[in-house]
């Protein structure tokens, strides 16, 4: 556990000492939200989903809805700069049943199978491979039956602020 704060507080203290004054609007509503409209392509019935990840340990959606049995094409971008050995960014989709602590803190240490715990694969629906800054990584799964499940990033320490609501209507 000792070392879980640890690695947690230095990627916190990593993320923290960029200090370039970021512009944001006066006011700010809501969070962004991606409603996945079906593609503009001849397979109408895909929900194509574009996510971001960035060097300061955020998604650029804390919130995704789809439509029970689409197929989901998801993009993750890792906006950042920072190499996947320091600030690796993935995009896991858990079960309704996943503790996302159990799964973050199993996560942690699983640093030889990419941060995906080989004895919990049964609480994830789906993932992207680990990231650095620059990558992109495409995955393409059935959405689940509907109900809300949480998606988060596994890299050691970033499901605290790296997570959020996968919404199956």
């Amino acid at each position: 556990m000792n070392k879980l704060i640890l690695v947690f507080a230095a990627a916190v203290a990593i993320s923290c000492g960029d200090n370039k004054k970021e512009e944001k609007p006066a006011m700010q509503i809501g969070t962004q939200v991606e409603e996945a409209a079906p593609a503009q392509s001849s397979d109408s019935q895909v929900a194509e989903i574009t996510i971001t990840g960035n060097d300061q340990m955020k998604f650029d959606k804390s919130e995704i809805r789809v439509k029970a049995g689409q197929k989901v094409r998801l993009t993750l971008k890792h906006v950042g700069k920072m190499d996947k050995t320091v600030m690796g960014h993935n995009w896991a989709l858990l079960t309704k049943d996943a503790d996302m602590a159990a799964v973050g803190q199993a996560s942690a240490v699983a640093s030889e199978t990419d941060y995906i715990p080989t004895d919990m694969q049964d609480k994830f629906i789906a993932y992207t491979k680990m990231l650095g800054g620059g990558e992109t990584d495409t995955i393409e799964f059935d959405a689940p039956e509907p109900g809300t499940y949480t998606f988060m990033c596994t890299f050691p320490g970033h499901y605290a602020l790296m997570n959020g609501k996968f919404i199956v209507e």
